[in-house]
């Protein structure tokens, strides 16, 4: 007779570190996730402030050059729920350092391309791949395993960290990019994205079970699972399962629109359309990172708003205020920053990111363990929507003349996006008990 074979659980360690010690762990962890997504969230920017310079360089077309930003966009989203479930096989910390990697290797030879199928490869692939394993998906593993309390107000902090990439780098790119040339900040920024792989493999840490300590609010220690296998063939079984629910479906969505109403048009068409108006580069990179900063504030709210209110009534209010900033902004853009489009940066840049925290959650609370590589999955249709965004945008530049009708557009969009939280149904919530706080 077969001798069955018991799977392998992690034990309870004897002694546990003090609460405190154990919590400062948990937000280290979060600082140095939230480090490689703030770079991961720079590289993503940078397609925008290149189409210009490369134009004007090499005489390539303008869509050629949004291809790129557009395939960077479709494989940062469909690499995202693969690497939630590498991640569950393999570890975290090694695939987030292997993903930095990718992303500084495809920078440093983008700086030396000469045909466009090279920055077709190196951005668009390579750089795309390794963004995202970086994604609100790698913020959802980290949250999910390190945080019982405060876990929306960390998933909204680590959503804000992909946009801090624009604060902090951003103007000074384009700066760079018009005082020097484009190569120089290019490897500045990938040299950087070296520095941050180092410092995730000698920080990170895959579960709170490998310093035997509980998760951050959490009542009972938590074993390390044992590693998941058939990571890819689980990735597809989940993405199954999960498209036989309405759920999924009206949260998918959402997220195209998302996508497309967000980064797939502000990062690529941003500065070109506010050039098309006379604007100089480096002031409208600066209204993006304006967007940035509030993007980062408003995804932090929104993850503190979260753990206290509905999060389908929150992503109708946040839709419903997108399409209605997108809508005035035709009438807003002119060649200088002024009052009245500083005011539109504010407000859009508020709900900008704000919509991921209540999606994270809603996918938590309906599909438990699967959650994370569930949102992976919604989140592949926000860069779907996104690289659609990003290469009709500047093919609608060509035609219209300029992106009054893409600005109109994606509004009306932003407005059925509304609608369809309206009919989500709320899922009872699968999250763990959390301890008396400690904090």
């Amino acid at each position: 007779m077969a001798q069955h074979t018991p799977t392998p659980v992690a034990a309870q360690p004897t002694a546990l570190p003090p609460p405190r010690a154990a919590s400062r762990r948990a937000w280290a962890i979060a600082v140095v996730a939230g480090a490689a997504i703030v770079i991961a969230g720079a590289f993503t920017t940078v397609p925008g402030l290149l189409v210009t310079p490369l134009h004007d360089e090499y005489a390539w077309d303008r869509d050629q050059i949004a291809m790129a930003a557009s395939i960077n966009m479709v494989l940062f989203g469909l690499t995202a729920p693969f690497a939630a479930a590498l991640m569950e096989r393999v570890g975290i910390r090694r695939v987030a350092t292997g993903a930095m990697l990718l992303i500084a290797v495809g920078a440093l030879l983008t700086s030396g391309m000469t045909s466009p199928w090279q920055l077709l490869l190196y951005w668009g692939v390579l750089i795309g791949l390794g963004t995202g394993c970086l994604t609100m998906t790698f913020a959802a593993l980290i949250t999910g395993r390190w945080f019982v309390r405060r876990r929306g107000l960390v998933t909204g902090a680590l959503s804000a960290s992909s946009h801090l990439g624009q604060l902090l780098f951003l103007p000074l790119l384009a700066w760079a990019i018009e005082r020097y040339d484009w190569r120089l900040p290019v490897v500045t920024l990938a040299l950087v994205g070296l520095a941050v792989a180092a410092l995730v493999a000698l920080l990170l840490r895959d579960h709170p079970a490998e310093i035997n300590a509980r998760p951050y609010g959490g009542m009972e220690f938590v074993p390390k699972p044992v590693p998941a296998q058939g990571a890819a063939r689980r990735t597809l079984a989940v993405l199954f399962s999960a498209g036989r629910t309405r759920l999924f479906w009206l949260l998918a969505g959402m997220f195209i629109i998302c996508g497309a109403s967000t980064n797939g048009i502000m990062w690529s068409n941003w500065v070109p359309a506010a050039h098309d108006h006379g604007m100089h580069a480096t002031v409208a990179a600066s209204l993006l990172s304006l967007i940035g900063i509030f993007s980062a504030i408003g995804a932090a709210l929104s993850g503190w708003l979260t753990d206290r209110f509905d999060p389908r009534r929150l992503l109708t209010v946040y839709f419903t205020v997108r399409a209605l900033t997108l809508i005035a902004l035709p009438q807003l853009l002119a060649a200088t920053a002024d009052p009245s489009l500083i005011a539109f940066s504010v407000i859009y840049g508020v709900v900008d990111v704000a919509t991921v925290p209540p999606v994270i959650a809603l996918c938590q609370r309906a599909y438990g363990d699967d959650g994370p590589i569930v949102f992976g999955w919604v989140n592949s249709t926000h860069q779907l929507g996104a690289g659609a965004s990003a290469y009709l945008g500047a093919a609608a530049r060509d035609v219209f003349g300029g992106y009054d009708v893409v600005w109109t557009a994606l509004g009306a969009a932003c407005l059925i996006a509304a609608l369809l939280a309206l009919v989500v149904r709320a899922p009872r919530s699968a999250r763990p008990a959390a301890a008396p706080s400690t904090d």
